[in-house]
């Protein structure tokens, strides 16, 4: 079964990807292959030099000055991913086929935003209140309201995609707390009698 995880940011969709990761799950993680877009693949970095004249003295992309920007220019944006989405896309499916695990988790921050649903025969939101996620995502990034209400505004609503999810969890509490709803699910998937909505 190919499982998507997803959420928003700062909503805990990490940690509840890094703890199944500890338990033993085989995750693919999304943003990492993003990276990996940015400073392996020859194609994609020449591609990303071209367009956005954003080398560092030591010939590797500057993210720093990407992110400056792709942030508020959304056409910026959109062809940055017209370049790393395929890269991503490719492997994830090429770890689909190859994998032997009888569960086989996807990272995908932005699944729904991109159109991955897919890839996918279940998904899993990591879902917290959006004042909770405002509050959160400025303590991490030391941010303003404005800069985190923006970040925010740039991917879709969590509340919509709670509504999409097929299995729920709700990380408006604790680390306690988000932690003893992961091991809920991985007791449920293990034993098969998982409830799976919207399905």
């Amino acid at each position: 079964m190919i499982i998507g995880i997803t959420g928003g940011i700062a909503s805990g969709k990490s940690t509840v990807s890094q703890y199944l990761k500890e338990k033993g799950f085989f995750v693919v993680d999304a943003d990492q292959l993003s990276r990996d877009a940015l400073t392996v693949d020859k194609s994609c970095i020449q591609q990303v030099h071209q367009l956005f004249d954003c080398m560092d003295g030591s010939g590797n992309i500057d993210r720093a000055k990407l992110g400056t920007i792709i942030f508020n220019d959304k056409k910026a944006q959109a062809q940055l991913e017209g370049i790393v989405h395929p890269y991503v896309i490719n492997k994830m499916k090429e770890a689909i086929e190859n994998s032997k695990e009888e569960w086989l988790f996807l990272d995908i921050p932005l699944l729904y935003e991109a159109g991955l649903e897919y890839l996918c025969d279940r998904i899993l939101v990591v879902y917290v209140d959006e004042q909770v996620q405002l509050e959160r995502l400025r303590k991490r990034n030391a941010l303003s309201i404005a800069e985190a209400k923006a970040r925010i505004d740039s991917q879709m609503p969590l509340t919509e995609k709670k509504q999409k999810a097929n299995y729920i969890i709700d990380n408006n509490g604790s680390y306690e707390n988000l932690i003893k709803q992961a091991d809920q699910f991985i007791r449920e998937l293990k034993k098969g009698d998982i409830s799976w909505e919207n399905y």
